[in-house]
């Protein structure tokens, strides 16, 4: 009988040792740190910090844009239940502000990792605490939403707040569904809203901004409904100018924003075979102005200097009898100097171990018992990035040509830190092969500073990069920069300091 006892007594210990092993297992899963990162190296840096200590999330996946993203149901959710949310800034991802507002956890500890970073300009005086965020939330209200539109009609809203808000500087922004981004609808910087209707229907929304370009309010999402009746009122169309043409135009070649002086190169693109070449181009301001033909673009192919303004631009295609036989619809140019904000601070070994600083404070803050192992990983990362730092000011230290020419306008920063000048080719596809004229710019360009090489973002080498090295007798060549995770870095498994060495190999191909 005492055996039977014993026997018992060890199974349930043995049991209850068991069980406590799992409840420790799980609960020390449980209390490890959750943090959300926003893109690429903000995830890059907050894994080196943190280690195996934190659960690190990246929010802007393989592919994706973090200038122009948008932030998901679940998205919002992860951030709602984490502890920490790290991003650059709001130079960089536009949409933080909105989506901060519709937090609803107070504890989260925000990391803003460009308050590291002493820039010129910079307002370091409005609070990143989620709390005051929120308190400070103001509401849109739009006005004048009708209960249906046709294509064609005008569209005119008017957006309303609260009374003692000053300021004035608006944005409206479109989008075709939840599933895809919002665009920004170009000069359309007042509280009244006037955009002709397209075909289909739409989500329009409102944003107060402050002079330091921080959020101040955002209307709710507003639906247009476009309804043409599906030919029951079949004189609408007439009245409005606007016939179905029997054939349909694409416009390749939009990047999501250019700058002053860029040039930008577009093609019309028709979805079915024809012999037909009378093509016309035509721009206009915004919605409520009249499209004007601008001269000497009368083929497929669209290039166009920029000015500081906006616009809008569409292709039409006319038959022998000079009626129109395909249209594109609008696309918008939008001209956004950034207000001499350059984000791209990442790119910057310097600024770089700034930005990781205000990530381990941040951890720190939500896990002081993690003090030590954080402090001790930065220190470690930040080692790391000071002789990559040392690398790069080895390398350019003598160099007689200090000049490189890029694709896109994102090297500021790193220039700057070894004195060396960026050019850049602003409005340069590799979608569209530019024309004899543009390529003779660009020739005159890589003449002038005895140009070796011109750079494409992200290993975008493609024919038409390669066209481009042809004709004025130059090389193309890599240079990330790190917005998004290319299939290139995933194919060549590099970080964040790999790619930065790769891109001061690629660097030293011009800087001699």
């Amino acid at each position: 009988m005492k055996r039977n006892s014993l026997v018992a007594i060890l199974l349930i210990t043995m049991i209850g040792v068991i069980l406590f092993g799992c409840q420790n297992e799980e609960n020390t899963s449980d209390d490890k740190l959750s943090v959300i990162t926003s893109f690429y190296p903000m995830y890059e840096f907050t894994k080196q910090v943190a280690g195996d200590r934190a659960d690190v999330m990246l929010m802007v996946s393989d592919g994706q844009d973090a200038h122009h993203y948008e932030p998901s149901a679940k998205d919002v959710a992860h951030v709602n239940e984490a502890d920490v949310f790290v991003y650059s800034s709001e130079d960089m991802e536009h949409w933080v502000s909105s989506l901060l507002k519709t937090i609803e956890n107070d504890n989260l500890v925000i990391a803003r990792a460009a308050d590291g970073v002493d820039l010129a300009n910079h307002d370091h005086g409005h609070s990143h605490h989620h709390e005051t965020n929120h308190e400070a939330t103001e509401i849109i209200t739009i006005n004048g939403v009708e209960h249906h539109y046709h294509k064609g009609d005008m569209i005119k809203l008017i957006a309303e707040i609260d009374e003692g808000v000053d300021y004035d500087h608006w944005h409206w922004y479109t989008r075709k569904g939840s599933d895809e981004e919002w665009k920004t609808v170009p000069n359309q910087f007042g509280p009244e809203f006037n955009y002709e209707a397209i075909e289909e229907s739409f989500e329009v929304r409102a944003v107060l901004y402050d002079e330091a370009h921080n959020e101040i309010a955002q209307s709710e999402i507003i639906e247009i409904v476009i309804d043409n009746h599906h030919g029951h009122d079949q004189n609408h169309d007439h009245e409005h100018g606007s016939e179905e043409t029997t054939a349909k135009v694409d416009i390749i070649g939009i990047a999501d924003h250019y700058h002053t002086g860029d040039v930008v190169s577009l093609v019309a693109k028709l979805k079915e075979e024809t012999d037909l070449e009378n093509w016309q181009w035509l721009t206009r301001e915004n919605h409520y102005e009249e499209w004007e033909v601008v001269t000497g673009q009368e083929t497929d192919h669209f290039e166009y200097k920029t000015s500081e303004e906006s616009f809008e631009v569409k292709a039409v295609l006319y038959d022998n009898d000079h009626n129109v036989y395909a249209e594109s619809e609008p696309v918008s140019v939008l001209i956004d100097n950034h207000d001499n904000q350059d984000p791209h601070i990442w790119l910057d070994p310097v600024l770089a171990q700034e930005q990781v600083k205000v990530i381990r404070d941040a951890l720190i803050n939500a896990d002081p018992d993690g003090k030590d192992i954080y402090e001790k990983n930065a220190e470690s990362f930040i080692k790391e990035l000071h002789e990559l730092h040392k690398n790069y000011e080895s390398a350019f230290k003598d160099a007689k040509n200090r000049v490189f020419v890029v694709q896109h306008q994102a090297f500021g920063y790193l220039a700057k830190r070894y004195n060396l000048e960026q050019i850049a080719i602003g409005g340069l596809s590799t979608e569209v092969e530019p024309s004899p004229s543009r390529i003779a710019e660009i020739g005159d360009l890589v003449k002038e500073y005895n140009v070796p090489v011109i750079y494409y973002q992200q290993g975008a080498n493609s024919a038409i990069a390669q066209t481009v090295a042809n004709e004025t007798g130059t090389e193309t060549a890599v240079l990330y920069d790190l917005e998004v995770i290319s299939k290139e870095l995933h194919d060549k498994n590099l970080g964040y300091l790999d790619a930065m060495r790769e891109n001061l190999k690629s660097l030293q191909l011009s800087i001699q």
